[in-house]
């Protein structure tokens, strides 16, 4: 039995790794503890690449580590970038005007103010990508106002938790750009394993496409439920009694910027103008420049004037050659640089306008002080990762996981459902960037080996991830829902709501895995 464990060292690490996580530890810690334990003790017994009695292999740690953040590898760059736009945008309460007005908006009809939580919970997701604060914020301004007019607890509660799972998978998320830069260093390895020296690299940006039918199907599955209940079950989610109607104008003015920036960093990787680290910056601009204007009760001049300015940029751009490192200028290239300087510049005056609202507001210092944990929280569970998985691997954890995903039946297919069984279990238990930092570098090299598409498995992953964080009874959609619910909400009556949008999360994972199409189309599309 010892020398059994002893010959299988990497499969009592990664025991003892989610044991201890389990256990409530610190993630970073733990995994950089256990890498570094199991390390000396592989050493101990010469086993797998420790075979010396030494803990030299991992000396390629450094460079990992450097090779992963160095400035060649500009898509983490976009971590921070995502969150300080999402945590912006629910500090400035765009998130709780945009429900407000959607409630007087369709909650006259049947059911309408459930179709209005979904719809925002969409927006939200586009706009932040961060699943917990969209389901805090929607749990504390939506469910009083369901409760309210007699929607069913269930109902109610499965409507908002459902919508806010939806940031995990609608781009710009957080998880898919996390996701991305692990699933294309990853593929890249597995096929250089079998002999493919040049396969085509995977980006965020394919993530990102790739994810839009799928995260737009949830919508539309949600809405479809919804309605369905309002037409069989009216008492369900009974309309509203709207007093005030809301204006034609109003809708514009609370919908029109989310959407906005919505298409400022979606549509500026569709068409190729940046990348998903530049569209970040975008969104993080743009975050700055809503919140500018709701954080004094002032004219909106330094948003008109940073638009103006951004806005006669681009149409600069189509009629002078702006480039500055030729060698000849022609003078009338030379007038459109200037122009261009001076719209910049306007920009630039209606951007710092704004970011001294925000800052006189208070705002401003929370948003970076969010922004700054949540970043090294990334950062120190992705190093402890690092030395984890280079342990792990050092131990022949690879090849054992390799062997027995092979032998599982079924093939690529077999195996690809165990994946998905795995990380919808641990996705009860550990968060995202656990799994992927984790579970992800380990398991998914052998699907790329068996010929998966990357982009499917990826978005696969992804859907699969945001089910469990759904499904009772430990999903951390419940938790973060639980936590702001009024009292007379019981965990029952939100297990229970929750359940209808957990079968459907299921019908879409078997619709994606039935029709890969539906992640891989249209970035062959967009991207050719």
């Amino acid at each position: 039995m010892i020398q059994m464990l002893i010959d299988h060292l990497e499969l009592v690490m990664f025991a003892v790794a989610v044991a201890l996580l389990l256990r409530g530890y610190p993630v970073a810690f733990t995994l950089a503890g256990v890498g570094l334990l199991f390390a000396f003790i592989g050493a101990y017994f010469q086993q797998g690449y420790f075979a010396s009695g030494d803990v030299n292999f991992l000396r390629p740690f450094y460079s990992r580590i450097f090779g992963l953040m160095d400035e060649t590898n500009e898509v983490l760059v976009a971590v921070p970038l995502f969150i300080f736009m999402g945590v912006m945008l629910e500090r400035s309460q765009v998130a709780g005007e945009l429900l407000q007005t959607m409630g007087r908006l369709f909650g006259s009809l049947p059911g309408g103010l459930g179709l209005s939580v979904t719809f925002v919970g969409m927006l939200l997701a586009a706009s932040t990508g961060i699943v917990g604060a969209t389901v805090v914020t929607m749990g504390m301004i939506s469910l009083p106002s369901m409760l309210k007019y007699k929607y069913d607890k269930g109902l109610a509660c499965g409507s908002i938790a459902a919508a806010g799972t939806l940031g995990q998978i609608i781009p710009p998320s957080i998880v898919l750009v996390i996701l991305g830069d692990t699933i294309s260093n990853e593929y890249i390895k597995a096929r250089r394993a079998v002999g493919d020296w040049a396969p085509d690299p995977v980006s965020v940006g394919d993530l990102f496409v790739g994810a839009l039918l799928p995260g737009l199907m949830l919508v539309g599955l949600y809405m479809g439920y919804q309605i369905l209940l309002a037409i069989f079950r009216p008492q369900l989610s009974p309309a509203m009694d709207v007093t005030e109607k809301v204006t034609a104008a109003e809708v514009m003015r609370v919908l029109f910027p989310p959407i906005l920036l919505i298409f400022a960093v979606l549509g500026s990787i569709l068409y190729g103008i940046a990348t998903p680290t530049e569209a970040a910056a975008v969104g993080a601009v743009g975050a700055i420049l809503l919140a500018g204007g709701r954080a004094e009760e002032g004219s909106p001049w330094p948003q008109y004037l940073a638009l103006f300015g951004l806005i006669a940029t681009f149409v600069l751009t189509r009629f002078f050659d702006l480039r500055l490192t030729r060698t000849v200028i022609e003078p009338n290239d030379l007038i459109g640089i200037w122009l261009t300087a001076a719209m910049l510049g306007l920009f630039t005056l209606g951007l710092a306008a704004c970011l001294l609202r925000v800052w006189r507001s208070g705002i401003l210092a929370n948003v970076m002080q969010s922004t700054t944990k949540v970043t090294a929280m990334v950062f120190v569970i992705l190093i402890g990762a690092q030395l984890f998985n280079l342990t792990f691997r050092g131990l022949g954890g690879e090849e054992t996981v390799h062997e027995i995903l092979s032998a599982v039946p079924g093939g690529a297919f077999g195996a690809m459902f165990t994946v998905m069984l795995v990380m919808f279990v641990l996705g009860f238990f550990l968060d995202f960037l656990e799994i992927v930092f984790v579970i992800v570098p380990i398991m998914s090299p052998t699907l790329f080996m068996l010929g998966l598409d990357p982009i499917w498995v990826a978005i696969m992953m992804a859907v699969n991830l945001q089910t469990s964080f759904l499904t009772p009874p430990f999903g951390f959609a419940l938790f973060y829902l639980r936590g702001v619910a009024p009292p007379e909400i019981s965990t029952m009556d939100i297990y229970r709501g929750v359940v209808p949008f957990v079968i459907i999360q299921l019908l879409a994972l078997v619709l994606l895995a039935l029709f890969p199409a539906l992640a891989t189309w249209l970035p062959g599309v967009v991207f050719g």
